[in-house]
């Protein structure tokens, strides 16, 4: 098992999409904790000038900055979990992974642990951006981000989320077998269809108990960043640890399902 993980991660770390998306994860961690640290603690955000509701405490503040990066991260990795399985299928290397290593189940576990290790990479890289440049902008404003430990938990869970957003992917991956579809069409949901989703659920009676169960709320009641609803409707919002069963299982399902096929599937 340990050396069909190396051998999935050695697949990752010889191509040059890594550091390309690593460069893009830090930018756009560090892009977004100084947008919304601009965003939070100005005029209009502290002295209710029409603005968004104020946020009334450091630890919301920093969570909201430093988590800022997490939704163009979440993006890349499940874009990375499609192409775990979609670049075996697109370039016709599935049949030589099944024959190095017969044992499908063990081959499918190694992609499962390799992306939950490359999840939790890029989220480190991201929270390195976000940070570093949204602490030295709170800081300079007179908050103190760091002040309580509960900060702690939402950056450990955040590790937790790209890993699995990415096996989230990989079920996409299997489930649609051509690489550039599956990414159009996972990118899409997530990035498009979901919020829109989301954001036509929260103004009817009964879609309000529906959308904290969407992945992207769940991503938001897992990290503590939950906000108020559309047009300033009250929208319930999952505990995090709610949040995160709720992801999980969407992950578990996804790359459960996915995993199955693979093994059943007749792959020439």
């Amino acid at each position: 098992m340990i050396r069909s993980i190396n051998s999935e991660l050695l697949k990752f770390f010889t191509t040059r999409m890594w550091w390309g998306m690593a460069i893009a994860i830090v930018l756009a961690g560090a892009g977004f904790a100084l947008l919304f640290g601009f965003i939070f603690t100005s005029d209009a955000a502290t002295g209710g000038q029409g603005g968004p509701p104020p946020i009334t405490n450091d630890l919301d503040l920093a969570r909201q900055v430093f988590t800022g990066g997490i939704g163009v991260g979440y993006l890349l990795t499940l874009a990375i979990g499609v192409m775990t399985i979609g670049s075996e299928y697109r370039h016709k290397t599935v049949t030589s992974t099944f024959l190095a290593n017969p044992k499908r189940v063990q081959v499918m576990g190694a992609k499962v642990v390799a992306l939950l290790v490359i999840g939790a990479m890029y989220a480190v890289l991201s929270l390195v951006g976000s940070v570093v440049t949204g602490g030295l902008l709170l800081t300079a404003k007179g908050h103190a981000p760091f002040a309580d430990p509960e900060i702690w938990r939402t950056l450990a869970l955040a590790l937790l989320v790209l890993g699995l957003w990415a096996l989230i992917g990989l079920g996409v991956g299997i489930l649609i077998p051509n690489q550039v579809a599956a990414l159009l069409i996972a990118i899409g949901v997530a990035w498009i269809i979901e919020p829109i989703l989301g954001a036509v659920l929260g103004i009817t009676s009964w879609g309000g108990d529906i959308t904290p169960y969407l992945p992207s709320q769940a991503t938001s009641a897992m990290l503590s960043t939950s906000t108020g609803g559309f047009n300033g409707n009250t929208v319930q919002t999952l505990s995090w640890w709610a949040g995160a069963l709720v992801l999980a299982a969407y992950a578990a399902v996804m790359a459960g399902i996915g995993s199955w096929l693979t093994v059943r599937r007749d792959i020439s």
